[in-house]
C-alpha cells in the first residue's frame, strides 16, 4: 500500500501523498440461518405420470373461478349488457349448452383449467401482441401487384385485428379472474 502511495506522490502535481484504497470490500458471510430456508415438501402422485414427484407446499393458492366470478359480479354485468338475452335469441341457452356438452368439451380441451394457470394471461397477451403486429407487417410486406394479394392483405389484417383484440380482452379477463382479494 505504501509503494502505491509513493508512486502516486511522484507523479502528482502536489507533494501531498494520495492513498488509494481498494474498491472491493469483503462482504460478511451470510449466517447458516439466512441461507437455509425451511420449505415443506409433499409427495404428489400426478395423473398420467409414471411416479411420484416432490411438490413444494409454498406454491400460490388455487384460483377459485366461481368465487371470482361472483366477486366481480360478471353475470350481473353480462345481464345488464344484454349478452344473456342476445345469446338466448340466437339459440344458445343453458339447456343447449348442456345438450351439446359444451362444458365437458371445454374441460376436455383444457379451456377451463387454463383459466387457473398463472401463465395464461401472459401467453394470451403475447399472442395478442403478435397478432396485432402481424396485420401491419402483412400489409407492408405483401406486394399489391394482383387483386388476390390485396385480398390477402385485407383478410390477414382483419383476422389479426379481431384475433389480437380478442386475445387482449381474454388476457385481461383471465388476469382479473386470477387476482386474489
Amino acid at each position: 500500500m505504501m509503494m502505491e502511495a509513493i508512486a502516486i506522490t511522484r507523479f502528482s502535481a502536489s507533494s501531498t501523498p494520495l492513498l488509494i484504497r481498494s474498491m472491493a470490500t469483503q462482504k460478511p458471510t451470510p449466517s447458516a440461518t439466512s441461507t437455509i430456508s425451511s420449505k415443506k415438501t409433499a409427495t404428489v402422485f400426478p395423473l398420467g405420470e409414471k411416479g411420484p414427484r416432490p411438490s413444494n407446499s409454498t406454491s400460490t393458492p388455487a384460483v377459485k373461478l366461481l368465487t371470482r366470478v361472483e366477486q366481480l359480479r360478471l353475470l350481473t354485468k353480462a345481464e345488464k349488457a344484454g349478452l344473456l338475452s342476445a345469446a338466448e335469441k340466437s339459440g344458445l341457452s343453458l339447456s343447449t349448452i348442456e345438450r351439446l356438452g359444451l362444458l365437458s368439451k371445454a374441460e376436455e380441451f383444457g379451456f377451463l383449467s387454463a383459466a387457473t394457470d398463472p401463465g395464461t394471461p401472459s401467453a394470451l397477451f403475447s399472442l395478442s401482441l403478435g397478432l396485432l403486429v402481424l396485420g401491419p407487417a402483412c400489409v407492408y410486406l405483401v406486394p399489391e401487384d394482383y387483386p388476390w394479394q390485396i385480398g390477402l392483405q385485407v383478410v390477414v389484417a382483419l383476422l389479426s385485428v379481431v384475433g389480437g383484440s380478442a386475445a387482449f380482452g381474454a388476457s385481461n379477463l383471465v388476469s382479473n379472474l386470477q387476482k386474489l382479494k
